[in-house]
């Protein structure tokens, strides 16, 4: 129980500071930490508990006008058919061959994060009718990838909305949170209708996010004005976990 809730506050409190990696910690953690064997029951289970967390970490930053509110609907309808599709192929893929292409991914994010620029001048009202096709397309990518890989997928969806939109960091941190939610989400009754989610560890695991959502808030909120060292912080923490990932799970049974 301590360690689900333990696991589930550092989750918490990086979905609250970036905005995403939250899923890219949470089936780690569920797996090496908490104890759960089979890698299909830790990415439903975590895709659960981070949707969760997710939804509670918006609120804050909803309050704060983190939000561009057009780009997150945008976003989240044509990704969640994308989020889908990407689970229900997850499913049928070996856990330990899913979990290896989970580290390929992660790396290669946390390399092209730094070729991503943010136009701070950007405004909700500057986008045009291409912007925001350009941002449904890459929902509906980022989606798949986030359903494929039974994650929330903010680690893919900063990115997609800083290179689709160019907003400022700390508004693609705060627009991706309800992406991340209802992609977990859907992921998550896609692998529940599977048996694949373990309801009383995905409880822990929330309630410990509750805290350390917070905690992330606060500091995403305090180093907003600090954009490079926000990204720094985001390009670390997934290419430190992604090399983790792949040491565990590259030769594994």
């Amino acid at each position: 129980m301590l360690l689900a809730i333990g696991s589930g506050s550092l989750t918490g409190f990086t979905l609250g500071l970036i905005g995403g990696g939250g899923s890219i910690l949470a089936t780690p953690l569920l797996i090496y930490v908490v104890g759960i064997r089979d890698v299909h029951t830790a990415l439903g289970t975590g895709a659960l508990a981070v949707s969760a967390n997710a939804y509670l970490n918006l609120i804050s930053h909803a309050l704060r006008g983190h939000l561009w509110w057009r780009c997150a609907l945008i976003f989240t309808v044509a990704g969640s058919l994308g989020a889908y599709l990407g689970s229900s192929l997850g499913k049928l893929v070996d856990g330990q061959r899913l979990l290896f292409l989970f580290g390929l991914v992660m790396m290669f994010v946390s390399f092209a994060m730094k070729k991503v620029k943010c136009d701070t001048a950007a405004t909700p009202q500057s986008l045009s009718i291409g912007t925001h096709g350009k941002t449904g397309v890459t929902a509906l990518l980022t989606g798949t990838c986030s359903g494929f890989f039974g994650i929330g997928g903010g680690f893919l969806i900063v990115p997609g909305l800083l290179l689709a939109t160019g907003m400022p960091l700390i508004n693609a941190v705060g627009t991706s949170l309800l992406a991340v939610g209802t992609f977990g989400l859907t992921t998550a009754i896609n692998y529940a209708s599977s048996g694949l989610v373990d309801w009383r560890i995905a409880g822990y695991f929330i309630a410990g996010g509750i805290l350390g959502g917070i905690v992330g808030t606060f500091v995403s909120t305090r180093l907003a004005t600090q954009r490079d060292t926000l990204t720094q912080i985001f390009r670390a923490i997934i290419f430190s976990v992604s090399l983790y990932v792949l040491w565990r799970s590259y030769g594994a049974p």
